[in-house]
């Protein structure tokens, strides 16, 4: 096919590269370009032809071109021009995006005006500058740089390599050998502390996570200037598993929108690592029995819960679990056995591709982060607790010891106490301690007028009291002082759900629908009837300061394996499997999820209740002793939990 029968887009190519030769060659010829369409084809699954040694990546779109990636950035693994349209098309519109990866595909209208003489002068002038040494400094990673064709403006932004890349990705094989976590001594930075470094000492600046061209974590992240209590941020990124585009928030909440991005930052590469295997290739496909006849450890997704027979009914797509149907596994590591034990994907990688395998939708429970293995498992550990603690007194509908916030040790805790009061709610906490000697606190912003967004709830544990405590305090405080309004736009939607749970079926309805008034009646086990007397609160001292609880070492790795002792003790595995990416190597962190089968685990939707199903919830609160019988089904709380 000539060149003038070629499509616009493959002609304005043909022009474009051949008038940056001309100018590439005008000054030294110090380089060579790599000239590509960006929008034309499917970047996840297109793979295009390898380009000549040390050219550098010029891909154009519209009155846009991008620069780079450069040859000899920092860091061992340098992305590549693939990676590059990667991340370009996963911060697209879902309008393009539908389009390029599910649909017809797109359509140049003409030939490109900018592909100019002048254009590819300027370009050609930045290839030979950056050749020659010059450009910003590059930190952990790579710059490319954007060029407006039309007023040649130049900006540049950093690349995060893509470990999917099929070109230059470098995933490590899943082994029951790799499995085994590197857990060393991690002494926490300082007193008082359960990191092993400050947030502050990590190199994370925004812009490689989340910019316009590549960002890896989204296009954006957004300063929420109308938050009253906290400098709140939010990011969002996008994934497509099969024809479903699923968005994944992120984001921060300090008394700082500095702070809050980094914390934010760190949140979203967390979830990004958690939704599926990156760094490692998952090698088993089989069934549990017949592993299990190979003498292979493996875990039973039974254990850790199922569907109702009546939710698959209703759902024919969703294929119920059965021991001979064959799925992917990954390996994880037993802290109780020390050992590896097989893991099915879809139980730790949340979102992992083929729906045909997801016989359950599980969440980032149990995923977090870390300064080192122990730190992250920890975290991770916690999370499962603090999520299982609120789930057994919530379905079981158990009163808890109300703890006053004001006999906090921590100013900026009584100073938020405040803060939320003075814009109508009041902070209320519990001690909901059921099985292990580790505090988890549940927190509820009540507004006392009963009116909308009368009520939130958040939740936090850990070692340290005031920690779980702030915790709590943590998650309410953004949310409280922002419920009314969301309560008042979505009234309609949100009081439908109040007379009809099977209409609470996505993560944000569980918290929101407690915005609808009626919804708090559902409470009054643990907050009491509005009016009725109250029993008296106790201080934080008194509540744990009986002696009960785990010692306090100055060493992550010791506090997580008394932790993991404690569950162990209780009749309970700890199962870590290691989601680091690449990217996070290369600043020192490392993701985790930890799964404790036999835990209830937290679901979306009120049709997807495991927990309601599991024995721990009928037996829980009696073996802590606070029930004198198991419970029956006609204890439980009626309505779906209001976790956020």
């Amino acid at each position: 096919m000539s060149v003038a029968e070629a499509a616009p887009w493959a002609r304005s190519a043909e022009e474009l590269a051949g008038r940056l030769r001309t100018a590439l060659a005008a000054h030294g010829g110090a380089a060579a370009a790599d000239v590509a369409p960006l929008g034309v084809a499917d970047a996840f699954r297109t793979e295009r032809p390898p380009a000549a040694p040390g050219s550098v990546p010029v891909r154009f779109y519209g009155r846009q071109a991008v620069v780079g990636p450069f040859p000899g950035g920092p860091g061992g693994d340098d992305p590549c021009g693939t990676c590059l349209e990667r991340r370009w098309q996963a911060v697209r519109s879902v309008a393009l995006r539908e389009a390029l990866e599910i649909g017809s595909g797109t359509r140049a209208a003409g030939d490109s005006p900018y592909a100019t003489p002048f254009a590819a002068d300027a370009l050609a002038a930045l290839i030979a500058a950056r050749s020659a040494g010059l450009g910003p400094a590059e930190r952990v990673f790579p710059v490319v740089h954007l060029v407006d064709l039309a007023s040649l403006r130049v900006r540049h932004y950093p690349l995060v390599p893509d470990p999917e890349c099929h070109r230059c990705g470098r995933a490590e094989e899943d082994t029951a050998r790799s499995a085994r976590p590197d857990l060393r001594p991690a002494p926490k930075h300082r007193p008082g502390s359960f990191r092993v470094r400050d947030i502050a000492d990590y190199d994370l600046p925004v812009e490689p996570y989340a910019n316009p061209v590549c960002g890896s974590l989204g296009p954006s992240v957004v300063q929420d200037v109308a938050s009253l209590s906290t400098s709140a941020t939010i990011g969002c990124f996008s994934m497509r598993s099969g024809d479903y585009l699923r968005e994944t928030f992120w984001g921060g909440h300090a008394d700082t929108f500095a702070q809050s991005v980094r914390i934010g930052v760190l949140e979203g590469l967390e979830r990004y690592a958690g939704m599926r295997a990156r760094a490692k290739r998952a090698g088993v496909r089989d069934s549990l029995d017949a592993l299990t006849a190979r003498g292979e450890r493996a875990l039973d997704p039974r254990v850790v819960g199922l569907y109702s027979p009546e939710f698959h009914r209703a759902n024919p797509r969703v294929t119920p679990f059965t021991p001979d149907r064959e799925i992917p596994w990954v390996w994880g590591w037993s802290l109780r056995d020390r050992e590896p034990v097989l893991v099915p994907e879809v139980l730790t990688y949340y979102h992992a591709p083929g729906l045909e395998n997801r016989f359950v939708q599980e969440s980032s429970n149990g995923c977090a982060s870390g300064g080192s293995l122990a730190e992250a498992a920890y975290f991770g550990l916690m999370e499962v607790v603090e999520r299982d603690a609120f789930l057994l007194a919530w379905y079981g509908r158990q009163p808890l010891p109300e703890i006053d916030p004001r006999t906090s040790g921590s100013r900026r805790t009584r100073h938020m106490v405040d803060r939320l009061e003075m814009y109508g709610y009041e902070a209320r906490f519990f001690d909901t301690r059921i099985s292990f000697p580790v505090p988890v606190v549940t927190g509820v912003a009540v507004r006392p007028d009963g009116g909308p967004g009368r009520m939130c709830f958040g939740a936090g544990a850990g070692l340290d009291p005031e920690a779980a405590l702030a915790g709590a305090l943590c998650e309410i405080a953004t949310d409280s002082v922002n419920l009314q309004s969301r309560t008042e736009r979505d009234e309609e939607r949100l009081r439908a759900m109040a007379y009809d749970f099977d209409k609470v079926e996505a993560l944000h309805d569980h918290p929101l629908s407690y915005g609808i008034p009626e919804m708090g009646d559902h409470a009054h086990f643990l907050l009491g009837e509005p009016g009725a007397p109250r029993p008296p609160k106790r201080s934080l001292a008194d509540v744990y300061g009986d002696g009960s609880l785990l010692p306090v070492s100055d060493d992550l790795l010791e506090d997580l394996t008394r932790c993991a002792d404690a569950v162990a003790a209780a009749g309970f595995d700890v199962i870590v499997v290691d989601q680091t990416m690449p990217e996070q190597r290369r600043l020192g962190l490392h993701t985790v999820s930890v799964l404790v089968p036999g835990l209830l685990p937290i679901d979306f939707g009120w049709t997807r209740q495991r927990a309601l199903g599991m024995p721990r919830l009928r037996t829980a609160l009696r073996e802590a002793g606070l029930r004198d019988r198991d419970l029956v089904p006609e204890d439980f709380n009626p309505a779906p939990h209001p976790f956020p």
